[in-house]
């Protein structure tokens, strides 16, 4: 069974950077497709970014095109999220997810694991 744990969330101003990790526990990282989403008090929640198992694919959400970076480390069992030029708007918990299967990058019903969520969130 996987298991994530997500880190690295806290509070920054606007125009700040965070970088965020999610820990992947299993057997099957490398093979596993992954994906960011966050949800704001209030929001459903959204897809941010998706990485493909061998991190040669990725694809953004148009909020975060430009300004955020999804990339893995399979050796360390590990996804990131590089966030730069942070808005207020960027505030939620976001949360790292996994699919065995290439269904749709951005439907969040497409993915099997879930970690529990890290907290964003930035000021004006």
């Amino acid at each position: 069974q996987v298991q994530l744990v997500e880190s690295g969330g806290g509070l920054v101003q606007a125009g700040g950077s965070l970088r965020l990790s999610c820990a992947v526990s299993g057997r099957t990282f490398s093979s596993t497709h992954m994906g960011w989403f966050r949800q704001a008090l209030g929001k459903e929640r959204e897809f941010v970014a998706w990485i493909s198992w061998n991190g040669g694919t990725t694809y953004y959400a148009d909020s975060v095109k430009g300004r955020f970076t999804i990339s893995r480390e399979n050796a360390k069992n590990t996804v990131y999220l590089q966030m730069n030029s942070l808005k207020p708007e960027d505030t939620a918990v976001y949360y790292c997810a996994g699919q065995k299967f290439v269904l749709d990058a951005s439907n969040e019903r497409a993915y099997d694991y879930w970690g529990q969520g890290t907290q964003v969130t930035v000021s004006s």
